[in-house]
C-alpha cells in the first residue's frame, strides 16, 4: 500500500529521525510484519539512527508467521503475532523473554492494553497496535440499515461483499450470530455453525486480509468485514464508508512486537521495539496505518481528526479478544476450506 501523503508535522518527525547520530551501532535485523503495517519511514528512520540494516519480510496470516518461524529456525529476529498467537507461541517456547531494562519507553504505553491475558506477566510481548473487525458500508450504495453479520450476508448483495480470509474470524461471525461462545469452541458448535458459515461464504465475491480495502475503493463490492486499520483509511478517503461494529459482538485485536527464542539479533530486536515506543515513532506509524494507538504518549501527538476517525476509535460496542483454542483452530480451517472449495 501507498502510505498517505504526509502532513507537514510527520515529515518533520521522519526527518527528525532520519538525522545521523554521532555513535552508529553496526548490526542486522530480520523483521517478519504483517503487511501494510510497518511504515518504511519508519524502517528507513531506525536504520539512519542507528546503523542497522532492517531485512522486512511480511505474512498475511498469523499461521503463516508460525509456520515459517518454526521452519526457518533462527531466521527471524523479531515479529508481530496478534495476542491468541502469541498466547500459542509462548506456551510452545517460540518466543524469548524481553530484558525490559532495555525498552526505556515501555512508560508510553496505555494500561489496558498490557499484561493481558495472553501475556499476563508482560514478559514476552510489547503491544504494537490494537484495532478492531467490523463492518464497513458504502453507504452511496447501500441504503438500508446495517447493524450486525446478518445484514451483511443477505442474497441480495451476492458478489458485492469482501470478507477477511481468515477462517477463524469467520466462524466467528456465525458463533456471534448463533449467540455461541467465541473462546469455547467444539464440535458441536462448529456443527451448529457449518450451515450458516456454508451459505454465506457463496455469497462474498472477495477474501483478502492484505488489503481488502481495494474493492471497496475500486466499487467492485459494497460491504465489507474488515480489519479497522483498513476501514479507517478509507473513512480517510470518503466519508461514505461508514464503519460499524457488529451489534453481536466483534473481534477486538491487539497486535504484538516479540522476539523469537531463536533470533540471533536480539539486541537489535530490542532497540527496534524501544523505537517504536517512542511518541513521535508510534505517531508515523498511525499516519500511516491507523489502527487504535496502545501509546498513550503518542495518541497525544494526533489530530483531533485522527482520533474522530469511528474506525480508528469506535465508540462502544461488545468486544472480545481471541485465545489460544489449540487444536480446535485446525478443525476451524477445514470446515471454511472445505465450504469454500464446495462454492
Amino acid at each position: 500500500m501507498k502510505s498517505p501523503k504526509l502532513s507537514p508535522y510527520v515529515l518533520g518527525a521522519v526527518l527528525a529521525l532520519a538525522a545521523p547520530v554521532a555513535l552508529r551501532a553496526a548490526g542486522e535485523l530480520n523483521l517478519f510484519g504483517w503487511s501494510e503495517y510497518v511504515p518504511q519511514t519508519v524502517i528507513d528512520g531506525f536504520t539512519k539512527q542507528t546503523g542497522i540494516k532492517v531485512n522486512f519480510e511480511t505474512y498475511s496470516s498469523n499461521e503463516e508467521m508460525i509456520s515459517k518461524l518454526v521452519a526457518g529456525g533462527g531466521r527471524y529476529d523479531l515479529v508481530q503475532p496478534s495476542d491468541y498467537a502469541a498466547e500459542a507461541m509462548i506456551r510452545q517456547k517460540l518466543l524469548a523473554p524481553l530484558d525490559t531494562a532495555k525498552l526505556t519507553h515501555l512508560k508510553n504505553l496505555m494500561p489496558e492494553f498490557v499484561r493481558r491475558p495472553h501475556d499476563p506477566e508482560g514478559r514476552f510481548t510489547v503491544p504494537y497496535m490494537s484495532g478492531t473487525v467490523g463492518i464497513v458500508v458504502n453507504t452511496e450504495k447501500v441504503k438500508t440499515p446495517v447493524k450486525g453479520y446478518r445484514d451483511v450476508f443477505q442474497p441480495r448483495f451476492k458478489d458485492r461483499i469482501v470478507v477477511l480470509n481468515d477462517s477463524r474470524e469467520i466462524v466467528t461471525w456465525a458463533l456471534y450470530s448463533l449467540g455461541l461462545p467465541i473462546n469455547a469452541i467444539d464440535a458441536g458448535s462448529l456443527a451448529n455453525a457449518r450451515p450458516l458459515v456454508a451459505s454465506w461464504v457463496k455469497l462474498v465475491k472477495v477474501f483478502d486480509s492484505d488489503s481488502p480495502k481495494t474493492p471497496l475503493l475500486n466499487g467492485d463490492v459494497d460491504l465489507g468485514i474488515v480489519w479497522s486499520g483498513e476501514a479507517a483509511i478509507l473513512w480517510n478517503q470518503n466519508k461514505k464508508f461508514q464503519y460499524v461494529i457488529p451489534a453481536e459482538g466483534a473481534h477486538q485485536y491487539i497486535d504484538v512486537l516479540a522476539i523469537p527464542a531463536g533470533a540471533k539479533n536480539k539486541a537489535e530486536a530490542h532497540q527496534f521495539i524501544n523505537f517504536i515506543l517512542r511518541p513521535e515513532v508510534s505517531k508515523l506509524v498511525s499516519a500511516a496505518f491507523p489502527y487504535t494507538n496502545p501509546n498513550a504518549a503518542a495518541r497525544k501527538l494526533l489530530t483531533a481528526a485522527e482520533l474522530a476517525n469511528p474506525a480508528s476509535y469506535p465508540a462502544g460496542g461488545k468486544l472480545e479478544t481471541f485465545r489460544d483454542i489449540g487444536k480446535v483452530a485446525a478443525d476451524i480451517d477445514r470446515l471454511v476450506t472445505d465450504l469454500k472449495s464446495a462454492q
